[in-house]
Formats: C-alpha cells, sequence, structure tokens
C-alpha cells in the first residue's frame, strides 16, 4: 500500500493529526499488508522543513524530531511489524509533482544526492527494501531519445548506478513515462508508458536490481478513450501487456504496479470494473503491487481507510482478498 504525507508540507504521514503512527501501522498489518510505498519531497531535506500537522499528544515519540529522524522512527516501527519499505521520491517540493526529474530549484544533483543520502543512511537494516526513483514522469519526459535533458531512462540509470554504488542491495524501481517514446506511438498515464523498455531497456551495474512500475487508473482520475470501447472492460488486458504488462509476460524484469485505485469496486460502474478487471490481471499475471492509497484523504480515489481514518474499508479489502499472499522469505 501507499501511505502519503512526507511528500506534502506535512512532512510527515497524513493521519497522524488524529491517530497513532503506531496503531495505524498495526491495523494495516492486521488487514495483511506487508509492504509500504512511502513517497517523500527532496524539500522535506531542506534545512527549516519542519514537521507539523501531527498530534503529538497521540504520538509523544515523533515530538522534536526533523522530518529525516521521523521517516527514520516510522521505518523501525514499520520493520518491527514485518513491512518492507519502498522509498519513492514522489515530489522535488512539497507543492506539485514536475514532469522530469529535476527543476530550476532542485536540480539533478540533488535528486541523485539525495538518493546516494538516503542509501547510505538505509543501508543493511533490511527493512528499505527499494528506491522509486521518480513519480510519474510526463510531459515533455522521454524514453529512448537520447537527449540527456529529457530521456528519463538515462536518467534512471545514472541515479540508479549512484545509488547502487553505496547500497547494492536495494532494487531500483523505474517508472515509465507518458508519451514520448521511441519507436512506439501512443499517450498513456503518467508514468504507465514503459513501451520503451522493448528496445531501450535500463542498464545497471549490479544484476537483477532493476523493477519496472506502472501506474494505471480508471475514470475517476480521468477518462480515457478506451473507457468506452464497446468490449470495456475485455479491452483492458491487451491495453495492459501493450504498455508495461508484457515485461513481466516475457521476463524482461519484474513488474510492481506502484498506484492503482479508485472510489467505487462495485461490479456496475466503469471505474469498478476497472478496478477488478486489473485485480484478475494482476492476479493472473503474479504481479507485485502497492495500493493508492491508506489514505482516505487522496480525492481522486479515496482510501483503504474511510473518511474518519479509523474505519478500514470492507468493500476495497474484499476487492484486494484474492492478490494478497504473503511474501515471507523472498527479499
Amino acid at each position: 500500500m501507499n501511505w502519503f504525507g512526507f511528500e506534502t508540507a506535512n512532512y510527515a504521514p497524513h493521519g497522524l493529526w488524529t491517530r497513532n503512527m503506531e496503531e495505524m501501522l498495526d491495523q494495516a498489518k492486521e488487514q495483511g499488508y506487508n509492504l509500504i510505498r512511502l513517497p517523500y519531497s527532496n524539500q522535506m531535506f531542506d534545512k527549516g522543513s519542519a514537521a507539523n500537522g501531527i498530534d503529538f499528544n497521540k504520538n509523544p515519540n515523533l515530538k522534536n524530531k526533523t522530518p529525516l529522524q521521523i521517516m527514520d522512527y516510522f521505518i523501525e516501527e514499520a520493520g518491527k511489524r514485518g513491512f518492507k519499505i519502498i522509498l519513492d521520491r514522489h515530489r522535488p517540493d512539497a507543492n506539485s509533482q514536475s514532469e522530469l526529474w529535476y527543476t530550476s530549484s532542485y536540480t539533478e544533483k540533488r535528486w541523485i544526492d539525495d538518493w546516494v543520502m538516503l542509501a547510505k543512511r538505509y543501508k543493511g537494516n533490511g527493512i528499505v527494501i527499494g528506491a522509486d526513483l521518480h513519480n510519474e514522469p510526463h510531459g515533455g519526459a522521454s524514453w529512448g531519445t537520447g537527449d540527456k535533458q529529457t530521456d528519463w531512462r538515462l536518467a534512471a540509470q545514472r541515479a540508479g548506478n549512484g545509488i547502487l554504488k553505496v547500497n547494492g542491495d536495494w532494487l531500483i524501481i523505474v517508472e515509465g513515462v507518458s508519451a514520448n517514446v521511441k519507436n512506439s506511438s501512443g499517450d498513456y498515464w503518467w508514468g504507465g508508458n514503459l513501451q520503451g523498455v522493448a528496445d531501450y531497456p535500463v542498464k545497471l551495474n549490479v544484476p537483477d536490481r532493476l523493477v519496472y512500475s506502472a501506474h494505471d487508473y480508471g475514470p475517476g482520475v480521468h477518462h480515457q478513450s478506451w473507457f468506452n470501447a464497446s468490449n470495456f472492460p475485455n479491452n483492458l488486458p491487451a491495453l495492459w501487456d501493450k504498455y508495461w504488462g508484457y515485461i513481466s509476460k516475457q521476463g524482461i524484469a519484474p513488474v510492481l504496479v506502484g498506484e492503482f485505485g479508485g472510489r467505487a469496486v462495485d461490479t456496475q460502474s466503469l471505474e469498478g470494473k476497472w478496478q477488478r478487471k486489473l485485480v484478475s490481471y494482476i492476479q493472473e499475471n503474479k504481479l507485485y503491487w502497492t495500493y493508492w492509497s491508506l489514505n482516505p484523504n487522496s480525492g481522486d480515489t479515496g482510501g483503504l481507510l474511510l473518511d474518519d481514518w479509523n474505519t478500514w474499508s470492507k468493500d476495497k479489502q474484499e476487492m484486494l482478498k484474492p492478490i494478497m499472499k504473503s511474501i515471507s522469505g523472498n527479499k
């Protein structure tokens, strides 16, 4: 599952204004979850970025901690409960996502330096297992073009190899782009277009560390043409095969469906049909996944928790049950 907040101006997981962090981790564990994709922003590490939106009466162990120290504590407590953590560079600053992995305020060097800092910090602890290098490259981001300013595949190699040089144990997780893929056509979800892998795979200096990750959403996020097909939702598996599923099917590399989610899970609405079809696809192809999100305050999708931040969504949990399985013993 995804649990967001560090990437926002709160610089801490959301929900701590109303609940205790450890209690929320316990609840997620009880529901069968064992992997958390944890978004952050580089601004979180800036001097002067202070965690806020936390009820310190409910979370006394977080008092007087910097955002990075709160991340340390979160990881430690998650690890005690059997969770693994994937760190996700979700935004450069706390205000918004960026098309490219760098901005005028947060350079490529800063992006890589922060990743290297985190890789050193959590080296050998066994809880943090991977780096999702940049969330949802889109717009001007390209794949296979050879343009150092826009080619996301080349940037992912630079950052991935920088990380592996100091921490060879981590998985390097590379999302797709939206369009601008050499030798391919089609505009897809931000971070969801991995067609370029076929001709231009990411090459890392340490073998067996590469994971590709796609994000996929339903009409509750944005209405796409494929939702209008006469054979919807049966048209979706071929679409997923085209943009990202082929990577796992052909044994090129593992695939993590890093984000998917929506409010409706019924069998009648477009969104419900889409979600259920994707869950079936994940199950049939034995893919890895992190659901978006634990948080109910994700406007487009809602969360595994209902708006009271306490009650677990029985409907979403029931939908996800077929793909809930233990991966204990596997790295």
